[in-house]
C-alpha cells in the first residue's frame, strides 16, 4: 500500500513539473544545450581572447547545435569576466575563455574574489602562440646580445612596454629580466594599442608581443625582432631567432588560451563542449584562420588543459616571486 501511494504520488509530481533535482540533472546533461551557450571574454573588442573566440564562434556552434552569445566583460586585470563565471549558475551555459593573466593573477594578486583551482573546471586547451621580443629600428639594438649587454652596463636605465600589469608583454619580460639578471623599468599602458605605439617611436626600449602583431612592422623594418619563445623559428618571421639558440632556454614565455566552466557542471556536459571544441579545431578552415593570425590550434583533453594550467600557473608564479614583482 505504501509502494503504491508513493508510486501514486511520484506520478503526481510528474505530471505537475515536481522532477526530482537527481533526475532533472541528469535529463538536462543528456539533452545539453537546450539554449544558447554564453563565453565571457574578460577584455574589450579586439585583443586576442577575443579575436580568437570570434573564430571559432560559428564552427562551435554548429558542432554544438546551439548558437554562441559572446559578451565582453573587461576589467581589473580580467578579474570582472573571470568572477562572473566562477559566481554563474553550473549548468554548462556560461563559460570563459582565459589567457596568461588568468595563471598570473594567484601569484600577483594577494587576494582574488574566487580561487583560480576549486572554482573552475578546465574545458580545453585552445590555442598558443609564442612571444616575440621587439625593439624599434631607431635604438641602437640589433640583437638580444645588444640589449643585454647595455642593460648590464646601466642598471634601470632601459624600459619596457606592456599592455598593462599581469599581460602576456609584462610577464614576458619580467621573465627575460630573472633569467639573464637584468634590471628594466616597466612601463605599463592601457592596452596594447597605445604601447605598441610608444614603442614603435622608440620611447620605451623594448616590447614583447605576438607574432601576429609583430610581422608587419619587423616586414616593414620599423621594428627588430631580437627574439622569439617558441622551440624553433617561427614560418611568419624566419628572420628573428629563437630565445633558445640565442642560449636563452629558459625564456619561454608563450601565451595560452583555453576555456573554462565554473565548477559543479556535469561531466557529460563538460565533454560535450570540449568535443565541439576539438572538431572545431581540426576543422581545416579553422585552422587556416587561426594559423594566418599567429596561432597554434591545440585541443585535446580537459585533462591535459588541467595538467597543463596547473604547470603554468606555478610557473608564472614563481616568476612573480623571483621578480619581486608587485603592483602599483
Amino acid at each position: 500500500m505504501i509502494l503504491r501511494s508513493f508510486i501514486q504520488l511520484y506520478v503526481v509530481f510528474i505530471s505537475l513539473g515536481f522532477i526530482p533535482k537527481a533526475l532533472a540533472a541528469e535529463t538536462t546533461t543528456n539533452q545539453f544545450p537546450l539554449r544558447p551557450i554564453k563565453i565571457i571574454v574578460p577584455y574589450g573588442p579586439g585583443g586576442g581572447s577575443d579575436i580568437i573566440i570570434r573564430a571559432l564562434q560559428n564552427k562551435v556552434a554548429e558542432n554544438l547545435g546551439q548558437s554562441l552569445i559572446i559578451e565582453n566583460k573587461p576589467g581589473a586585470s580580467t578579474i570582472l569576466g573571470t568572477d562572473i563565471v566562477a559566481k554563474s549558475s553550473p549548468d554548462g551555459y556560461t563559460a570563459l575563455i582565459v589567457d596568461i593573466a588568468f595563471l598570473v593573477n594567484p601569484g600577483l594578486f594577494p587576494k582574488l574574489p574566487y580561487d583560480s583551482q576549486r572554482d573552475f573546471i578546465p574545458v580545453i586547451f585552445l590555442v598558443s602562440t609564442p612571444s616575440i621580443m621587439l625593439t624599434s629600428s631607431k635604438t641602437p639594438f640589433k640583437n638580444v646580445k645588444d640589449f643585454i649587454a647595455q642593460a648590464k652596463l646601466s642598471p634601470g636605465k632601459l624600459t619596457y612596454a606592456s599592455a598593462g600589469y599581469g599581460t602576456g608583454g609584462h610577464m614576458a619580460s619580467e621573465m627575460l629580466k630573472v633569467v639573464t639578471d637584468i634590471d628594466l623599468i616597466h612601463v605599463p599602458y592601457k592596452g596594447a594599442g597605445p604601447a605598441m605605439a610608444d614603442a614603435l617611436g622608440g620611447h620605451v626600449s623594448s616590447i614583447f608581443t605576438t607574432v601576429g602583431a609583430a610581422k608587419s612592422l619587423v616586414d616593414s623594418g620599423q621594428m627588430i625582432g631580437l627574439g622569439i619563445t617558441s622551440e624553433k623559428r617561427s614560418d611568419a618571421l624566419p628572420q628573428v631567432p629563437t630565445f633558445s639558440e640565442l642560449g636563452y632556454r629558459e625564456v619561454n614565455a608563450n601565451i595560452v588560451w583555453g576555456i573554462f566552466l565554473p565548477a559543479g557542471v556535469p561531466k557529460d556536459t563538460v565533454q560535450k563542449i570540449n568535443e565541439a571544441f576539438n572538431a572545431s579545431l581540426l576543422s581545416p578552415e579553422i585552422k587556416k584562420s587561426l594559423t594566418d593570425m599567429g596561432f597554434t590550434p591545440i585541443g585535446g583533453s580537459s585533462q591535459y588543459w588541467s595538467s597543463e594550467v596547473l604547470k603554468l600557473t606555478n610557473t608564472w608564479t614563481k616568476v612573480v616571486k623571483q621578480g619581486n614583482i608587485k603592483l602599483e
